[in-house]
């Protein structure tokens, strides 16, 4: 006998909440009912390898926010999982009407070491997770056989969080829009070094419009934290023999890291 249609639905709806549920662990996010109230929801800790530092009981976030924002919803969001459902259904700008999933950001919450890149692919935008097409597959060589960490162990996030169509550049109202999530993400994660990847990474986080061939290389600080810019993975996927470029700049931030864990 052949299954019912609601058999097949319900199969379908547990499958597409199991692949939901992944999703949002790989993004740090430990808690999924929000509903349960504060005595009843589950304790459960962050990786803390690679020196991800927990947080001290008196201690908060710091935050980047100015006074005027600091009653939004997003400035408010005590951990990344209330920030994930702060965004929502996010429609604050253009990028929405063309999207598959929201692409938050996947990782150690309290990593030490930040990637942040400029936005999500084809493949990022179907899996709702960021660096997992050919651009991911290099920046995961660079974490594990170049700075010989875990992928899991760093935190990895993007300027927009939605796909610009075709792969364009993201555009300034685009930037805009999704500034504040990605600074309460920084915000949460607390890293001590961010790397940005490509133009629009490091000139959104600088504020700066000096081209990325610049900036990469040289020490940056970002609200206290030191960023290092380099080239995007997907820019060497077209242009392999600057590798040797993006490998020193990883080398500096690999002795950094070092001279932090000291």
């Amino acid at each position: 006998m052949c299954p019912s249609n609601d058999s097949e639905e319900l199969a379908t709806i547990v499958d597409s909440l199991r692949r939901a549920l992944e999703r949002r662990q790989r993004a740090g996010v430990r808690v999924v009912a929000r509903s349960l109230p504060p005595d009843r929801r589950p304790n459960s800790a962050p990786n803390t390898s690679i020196d991800a530092k927990p947080m001290k009981p008196t201690e908060s976030p710091p935050n980047l926010f100015k006074s005027e924002e600091a009653a939004s919803p997003v400035a408010q969001a005590a951990n990344l999982e209330e920030l994930r459902a702060a965004i929502g259904d996010c429609r604050l700008c253009k990028l929405c009407s063309g999207r598959t999933n929201l692409v938050f950001g996947v990782g150690n919450p309290r990593a030490p070491l930040m990637f942040v890149g400029e936005g999500p692919g084809r493949d990022e935008d179907l899996q709702g997770e960021p660096f997992v097409g050919r651009a991911g597959q290099l920046l995961t060589d660079i974490i594990t056989k170049g700075m010989k960490m875990r992928r899991e162990d760093v935190y990895i996030a993007n300027v927009v969080k939605c796909r610009p169509p075709n792969n364009r550049n993201p555009e300034p109202d685009e930037v805009a829009a999704c500034e504040p999530f990605l600074k309460r993400q920084i915000d949460l994660i607390g890293p001590k070094i961010i790397v940005a990847l490509g133009k629009f990474a490091a000139q959104a986080l600088l504020q700066s419009n000096a081209p990325i061939s610049r900036l990469r290389g040289n020490w940056h600080t970002y609200h206290g934290i030191k960023l290092m810019p380099t080239f995007h993975p997907a820019y060497l996927l077209r242009n392999p023999a600057d590798k040797k470029l993006v490998w020193e700049d990883i080398q500096k931030v690999i002795k950094e890291m070092q001279s932090e864990n000291a």
